[in-house]
This record gives structure tokens, C-alpha cells and sequence, in this order.
């Protein structure tokens, strides 16, 4: 049987915890960490940290839109970083970190658009949300050592502060839509 399908770019903070959290959810098929909204060709890193190159961290998931609509993942994506602070996510701090959705189609920047709306109309934060929603267009993988980063290096005190408590966070809210 052929499974349909999509690609959702978003970059909302460190690319690890978003990489974490999306393993977790169903539907989801495939992810792959990396930089888009930049102007810099094949940036690493050290460049994307830098500030210069207008990449931020996201991710790229694969996901079966019968299994997990579109909307359900902009829910886990706003549900999961703080979309309200401009370039800043926790202690990280800088361009690279800001909240974005980055659309494939009309139908998803249709989608962000409404669900954004309607989260500010209701007050689900204390601030309006400034989560950017823009057209796809390039994404450059991370470097092998990112991909994956949480399952490689669960001792380390990053993962076990940060990232750990948001799994649990997110497998706490979204019990029936986990793996």
C-alpha cells in the first residue's frame, strides 16, 4: 500500500527539541534537521550561528496527512515552543531561533494563517503570536551530528534539561497521538 505523503518545514528554537518532539507524534514518517529562510548557500553551523546568514534552525517532517493533518502538527509546533518572543527560545537566543512556518502550498499557508488568527483571537498566549508564516524555499540538511541529536546523547545535561522534560510535556498532552 502507498502511503500519501507531505513535507511541513517549521523552525520553532533548537532544532533538537523540535526533532525530539515530532519523532514522537503519529503520522509523522521522516525528519531531517537543518537551515532555511537565509540567503547564505550550504551554511553550517557555525555560520547559522552567527546570526549572518538569516537561516533558522527547523526541521523537515515527512508526514501522512490522512494519519496527522496538517493542522494537527501546527498544534504540536505551537504547543511545544513559545511562538510570542521574537529570535529567542528559552537561553537561546539570535535569528536562528525564531519561530517560522515555512509553506509548501496554499493550503498550508491557508491553514497557519487561520490557526494563527484563531489562537490570537482567543488569547491561548499572553502575547499575540509573532510565529512568521512564509513560502518554502531552500532547505539545507544539518550536519550528521545534529541529526537525531536527542536519541545519541540522552545523558547529556542539554538533552536530560531541556529536551527530556519537553518529550515528557508533549507526550503528556497529546497522549492518544504519540508512538
Amino acid at each position: 500500500m502507498n502511503e500519501k505523503t507531505e513535507i511541513a518545514t517549521l523552525a520553532g528554537g533548537c532544532f533538537w527539541c523540535t526533532e525530539a518532539i515530532f519523532r514522537k507524534l503519529k503520522g509523522v514518517k521522516s525528519i531531517v534537521t537543518g537551515y532555511s529562510g537565509g540567503t547564505t548557500e550550504n551554511p553550517s553551523y557555525e555560520q547559522v550561528c552567527s546570526g549572518k546568514t538569516g537561516h533558522a534552525e527547523a526541521i523537515q517532517i515527512g508526514f501522512n496527512p490522512e494519519e496527522t493533518p496538517f493542522s494537527q502538527i501546527l498544534d504540536v509546533f505551537w504547543n511545544t515552543h513559545d511562538p510570542t518572543t521574537i529570535n529567542k527560545q528559552g537561553n537561546d537566543i539570535g535569528t536562528q531561533y525564531r519561530s517560522v512556518i515555512f509553506y509548501h502550498n496554499e493550503e498550508q499557508r491557508k491553514t497557519a494563517e487561520k490557526l494563527k488568527k484563531e489562537l490570537d483571537k482567543k488569547a491561548a498566549y499572553k502575547n499575540p503570536i509573532i510565529t512568521e508564516i512564509v513560502p518554502f524555499k531552500k532547505f539545507y540538511e544539518a550536519e550528521d551530528y545534529h541529526k537525531n541529536y536527542f536519541e545519541k546523547n540522552k545523558e547529556t545535561s542539554y538533552c536530560q534539561f531541556i529536551i527530556k522534560p519537553k518529550i515528557e510535556k508533549f507526550t503528556e498532552k497529546y497522549k492518544n497521538k504519540t508512538v
